[in-house]
């Protein structure tokens, strides 16, 4: 596992102090942001003698493609900011083009699976039926933001630092499986070889039809069988997956051809991303309870829809945080009002926690990383600090963030170890300190 520079914690610490001003809790929080960094490098990071970074979840030896990417963007965060020496910030970037490039080699592997082993040992998480069998997958379940975090990770990366050390032939191969992928699940019933079935499980965790996934017509939206929960899709085309798909398919043109030299696929990249925002805008809105315009939650393209909002990135409430809308925008502050309310039948309320929660839980269970995007998406400092204020009396006495927390106890709750998390509550803390995502960006 991998020991972050005491000069770079210290300098982090420092930062948070300074950021949060006169906040009763900042020496807290600046404890707290230290404690998650070195516990995600200490327990999660490594770097393998190819020089790639492998990241675990937490308390399942895996890696997510989406998990991980988030799990060290906390990292960029201080290296945009110029935070710790210029030593300590090129560790930093290594780790990072490190990670992009096992992202690579998986999207390569597979595109249609969602986490992987360390090594090709055929580990996983139960057993299932697909089409298509590797030892490297510890789980094939087909989401959109496996093939998105990539691609907008090394964009943020390139822009931040100006590093293509991650741009190996092998990226060229990922960025053309990822175009493949996308043009065959904009026709999933016809085009797809895609299924996937698990017996002896609850229906969330397996594909209707044969594994097939409920009915689609095509729209120009692409399909997934799971949701970022990896909870299967209700309906084939996830509304937020497909907003952030489109974005990492922007920057992912921009890579192509300001970086790999590739122009042919930059443009079918560019024409992807402008295909999918044209079928969001045509397909994705609905009528909320007020009247008003809002984005649902799954469509299908033969005029059925679902309203909610799940904790896990992406989501509805996490579309300005993804750089996918501006917070601002009107559809946005709509659809926001509605996932923080009884609209969503995922939104929870109770004397300890109020937020987003998820399917994949139990009811009444509120996620932490739900109440860091809400944070992450607000203007209102004092309500960000008021969350992780919030956040820290609820951990249950344990020190670390959960996957789900009840909103009457906080002492029950799911996932002791969950790093994702912990990165969440960084971000935030961070954010609010003034350490920001991008590069440039102005102290709200």
């Amino acid at each position: 596992m991998v020991q972050l520079p005491p000069s770079l914690l210290d300098a982090v610490h420092e930062r948070i102090l300074s950021g949060l001003g006169e906040s009763a809790q900042r020496e807290e929080i600046a404890h707290r942001v230290v404690t998650y960094l070195r516990n995600t490098a200490e327990t999660t990071v490594n770097v393998e003698e190819d020089g790639t970074t492998f990241v675990i979840t937490g308390d399942i030896p895996a890696m997510w493609l989406r998990d991980s990417a988030a799990q060290l963007t906390p990292l960029l965060r201080l290296v945009i900011a110029g935070v710790g020496t210029g030593e300590d910030r090129t560790q930093l970037v290594a780790l990072l083009t490190g990670l992009l490039r096992r992202h690579w080699q998986y999207i390569v592997i597979d595109p249609y699976a969602n986490a992987f082993n360390r090594t090709a040992d055929a580990s996983q998480w139960d057993s299932d039926d697909t089409e298509f069998d590797s030892p490297w997958a510890w789980e094939r379940k087909f989401e959109l933001d496996s093939l998105s975090y990539g691609p907008d990770l090394a964009w943020r990366v390139w822009k931040a630092t100006g590093d293509t050390t991650w741009a190996t032939a092998e990226f060229v191969d990922a960025a053309r499986t990822i175009l493949a992928t996308v043009r065959t699940e904009q026709h999933h019933e016809e085009r797809s070889e895609y299924f996937f079935r698990r017996a002896n499980c609850t229906p969330q965790d397996t594909l209707a039809r044969e594994g097939r996934g409920s009915l689609t017509a095509p729209n120009g939206l692409v399909w997934a069988g799971f949701r970022p929960s990896d909870d299967a899709c209700e309906l084939g085309y996830n509304i937020p997956g497909n907003h952030f798909l489109a974005l990492s398919l922007e920057r992912l043109g921009d890579l192509l051809e300001e970086v790999a030299g590739e122009a042919e696929d930059a443009a079918e990249a560019r024409r992807l991303s402008s295909e999918i925002r044209e079928a969001l805008q045509q397909h994705g809105l609905i009528e909320g309870a007020d009247g008003t315009q809002i984005w649902a939650y799954e469509v299908d393209g033969l005029g059925h829809h679902v309203f909610l909002d799940d904790a896990n990135v992406p989501s509805l409430l996490g579309l300005p945080y993804l750089d996918c809308v501006a917070a601002d925008d009107p559809t946005y502050l709509a659809t926001r009002a509605a996932v923080l309310s009884r609209q969503n039948p995922y939104y929870y309320a109770g004397p300890y926690l109020e937020g987003v929660g998820s399917p994949h839980t139990p009811t009444d269970h509120v996620w932490p990383i739900g109440k860091n995007i809400e944070g992450l998406t607000s203007a209102d400092d004092a309500e960000r600090l008021r969350i992780l204020e919030q956040l820290i009396r609820t951990d249950g006495g344990t020190g670390m963030m959960h996957e789900g927390v009840h909103v009457d106890d906080p002492s029950t709750f799911t996932r002791e170890w969950f790093s994702w998390s912990n990165s969440m509550f960084c971000e935030l803390a961070l954010d609010l300190a003034g350490v920001h995502r991008e590069v440039g960006a102005a102290a709200r």
